[in-house]
C-alpha cells in the first residue's frame, strides 16, 4: 500500500460559533486522486487550505509528508505544493512564460533551467510554444486555466491542491481539461486533492470521494462503492445527482 502523504487528525476550525471543520480525520495516500464534495458551506475549501497552511486549525494537527504543517514556514511549504483555483489569478503584467516561472525564480533556478521547464510545461498542458510570449488577456478561459496548471506544476511538486479548478469554463472545455489533467496526474505520479461541486466530474476523475457535511467527513470511498451503497440518504442524494440529470434529459428530449 502507498505511503500516507497527507494526514489530518482531529482538525477543527471555527468562524465564531460555527465550525467550518469539526474534528476531521482524513488521510490521503501518495499517488491518490481525491475529490472533496458536499454542499456549499460544508467545509471543502477550508479543509483544502489547511493542507497548505493558508488556514490554521483551532485544534488538531495537519501533516504533509510526515511534517506538521504548523511547524513549516508557510511560504516554504506552499512553494512545494501546486495550487490551482477557479479564478486562476495569472499576473496580468507578466507573459505566460513569466507566470509559469514565478515559483522557480523564487527558488533561485537559473535562467536556462527555467526556460527549459517553461517549454516542457507548455507541451505538457497542450499549449503551443509560441504562446509563451503572450499576455493573459490574449488567452481564452481554457488556455488561462491550462497556464494555471502549468504554473502550479512548475517547481515539480508531488502534491496538487485544486479548488473548483474548471468551474468557470464552458462544459466542453471543462470536460477536455479535466480529462487532460487526470492524464497528467497519472503520468507524473501526482497526489491530487480537488474541491468540486460537480458530482459527475468527481465520479469520473477521482479515485476516492470524500463527502463533507457541516464540517464533518460523512463518507469516504471509491466512487463505485459509494454509488452502490451510500451510508446515508443525504450522501445518496448527492451522489445520485448525475443520474437524476441524465433522467431529466431523457424525459425532456427522449434521448
Amino acid at each position: 500500500m502507498a505511503e500516507t502523504l497527507i494526514e489530518l487528525a482531529g482538525v477543527t476550525r471555527r468562524y465564531g460559533a460555527r465550525p467550518a471543520l469539526d474534528d476531521v480525520d482524513l488521510s490521503v495516500r501518495r499517488g491518490e486522486f481525491v475529490a472533496l464534495v458536499g454542499g456549499s458551506g460544508s467545509g471543502k475549501t477550508t479543509l483544502l487550505k489547511t493542507i497548505n497552511g493558508l488556514i490554521r486549525p483551532d485544534a488538531g494537527i495537519v501533516r504533509v509528508a510526515g511534517r506538521p504543517v504548523a511547524e513549516v514556514d508557510g511560504p516554504d511549504l506552499r512553494r512545494g505544493i501546486g495550487y490551482v483555483f477557479q479564478d486562476v489569478g495569472l499576473f496580468p503584467h507578466l507573459t505566460v512564460a513569466g507566470n509559469i516561472a514565478v515559483t522557480p525564480r523564487l527558488l533561485g533556478w537559473d535562467a536556462g533551467r527555467i526556460a527549459a521547464r517553461v517549454s516542457e510545461l507548455l507541451e505538457l498542458v497542450a499549449l503551443p510554444a509560441e504562446m509563451a510570449g503572450r499576455a493573459p488577456a490574449e488567452l481564452s478561459g481554457g488556455q488561462r486555466q491550462r497556464v494555471g496548471v502549468a504554473r502550479a506544476l512548475a517547481a515539480e511538486p508531488a502534491l496538487m491542491l485544486m479548488d473548483e479548478p474548471f468551474g468557470a469554463l464552458d462544459p466542453l472545455t471543462r470536460d477536455a481539461l479535466g480529462d487532460d489533467y487526470r492524464a497528467l496526474h497519472d503520468r507524473l505520479g501526482l497526489t491530487t486533492v480537488m474541491v468540486t461541486h460537480d458530482m459527475g466530474e468527481a465520479v469520473l476523475l477521482a479515485d476516492r470521494l470524500v463527502v463533507l457535511a457541516s464540517g464533518r467527513v460523512v463518507a469516504s470511498g471509491a466512487p463505485a462503492a459509494l454509488l452502490a451503497e451510500a451510508p446515508t440518504e443525504e450522501v445518496r442524494e448527492l451522489l445520485d445527482a448525475p443520474r437524476r440529470q441524465a433522467e431529466r434529459l431523457r424525459g425532456r428530449f427522449g434521448v
